[in-house]
């Protein structure tokens, strides 16, 4: 039998690697709450419709990667792709209206049947920022703020830019999907296969596509901003005003569409270089259709979302852990006491790292492969006398500390 291998497109998170998703949800968790936004979760499966309705039935994420399921009872599942349908699902079922603005922050697992490449896979993660109820232009600012802090706090900020551009509202967006399609219809015997069905449907997202042909296409189509009616140009000029009222650099990028159907006003990407092709690492817009078109009272909503794999990637190396204390009993009558002794120290908020087995040099050979901090040896000697022998691995200096006394003697070794 061959050596078992995980599925393509998914990958094992190793400690080393782990601890690197750890430090960006838990830097984002961080900063996610300086600005009011509690953590919350859904579960990893919602009924299809969820994503079908909100997505829209042509977008790519529904029609081709999506992974689907019947349930036992006959149901329509699919594993979540993203998190905004979730939580605003999750806004109408538990009767959240009364509590607007609602500001939620998320992460977990999401699933995409899409080609594997660097820093995206078909089971991959992401951070998200959702905010429910808010109308107003202030919203977008704190929601692209948060983005921003996180990547500051990450120490990536300098190395993307803030993409910015404006859907505007239905009324404008009615007229520029006329202009669009008067325009690519001039163009459609030239277009790939997806694109003209596109047409049909929602030509705004022939704007998203990738196919050559097609690129050179939108190069020259009209832009947004000349089908802007009063109330989309001036609630834009307010967030970028905010943006700049909080020293947020941003790159105004008139072609920047979202290719979800629930999308309105902002929307935003922060980019990078660094990575390659898959230059957004966090990207995210206003949706004020989409409470409604889950079957909810007409409701705005603002929010982003952000993959943890190229976050990881960019920020590099997660801070040091703590180093371990390596408790090392000398000889089988110690082995009991030192036992108990380091689940007390655990329990003390000490990380100890004890072998199961080995005689003392292994075990101190293990310790300084653990990069320990110290190591403390007890023998029978000491087990005679009530102490320990606490020594300093960095400094290679060494004293008997009481057994009583050892917990404070290592909060004292820092």
């Amino acid at each position: 039998m061959s050596s078992p291998q995980p599925v393509r497109g998914t990958h094992d998170l190793l400690p080393e690697d782990f601890a690197r998703h750890a430090h960006v949800q838990a830097v984002a968790r961080e900063m996610a709450a300086r600005f009011g936004y509690a953590e919350m979760a859904t579960p990893i499966f919602e009924f299809t419709e969820i994503f079908a309705r909100t997505m829209g039935e042509t977008s790519d994420v529904v029609s081709k990667e999506m992974y689907s399921f019947e349930s036992r009872g006959g149901e329509g599942m699919t594993l979540r792709p993203e998190y905004t349908a979730g939580i605003c699902r999750a806004f109408i079922s538990n009767g959240l209206q009364q509590n607007v603005p609602f500001k939620a922050f998320a992460t977990g697992p999401m699933f995409r049947y899409e080609r594997p490449q660097k820093g995206r896979q078909r089971q991959f993660h992401q951070i998200d920022i959702e905010c429910i109820g808010a109308a107003e232009a202030k919203a977008d600012i704190e929601v692209i703020a948060v983005g921003s802090a996180i990547l500051g706090a990450l120490g990536v900020l300098k190395s993307c830019t803030l993409e910015i551009n404006t859907l505007g509202d239905t009324e404008s967006r009615q007229a520029y999907r006329a202009a669009l399609v008067e325009y690519f219809s001039d163009h459609k015997n030239n277009l790939s296969e997806d694109s003209r069905d596109r047409l049909d449907r929602n030509p705004l997202r022939i704007l998203d596509s990738k196919d050559k042909g097609d690129r050179v296409i939108v190069e020259k189509v009209p832009l947004f901003n000349d089908y802007l009616n009063a109330f989309s140009t001036d609630f834009f000029a307010e967030v970028l005003e905010g943006l700049e009222r909080l020293g947020i650099g941003y790159h105004l990028n008139r072609r920047l569409v979202r290719g979800l159907d629930y999308y309105t006003h902002t929307a935003f990407e922060f980019v990078t270089d660094a990575l390659g092709a898959q230059g957004a690492v966090i990207a995210g817009g206003r949706y004020d259709g989409l409470i409604e078109t889950l079957g909810g009272k007409p409701t705005p909503g603002i929010g982003w979302a952000g993959g943890i794999e190229r976050l990881a990637m960019l920020a590099g190396d997660a801070p040091e852990a703590i180093r371990p204390v390596a408790v090392i009993p000398v000889g089988e009558a110690a082995e009991a006491v030192a036992e108990k002794l380091a689940h007390d120290l655990r329990l003390d908020g000490q990380v100890i790292e004890m072998a199961f087995k080995g005689n003392v040099g292994k075990r101190m050979k293990r310790a300084n492969k653990l990069n320990a901090a110290a190591a403390i040896l007890i023998g029978e000697d000491e087990l005679a006398r009530g102490v320990c022998t606490l020594r300093d691995l960095d400094k290679g200096e060494q004293s008997e500390v009481p057994l009583e006394n050892i917990a404070a003697a290592l909060k004292a070794l820092g």
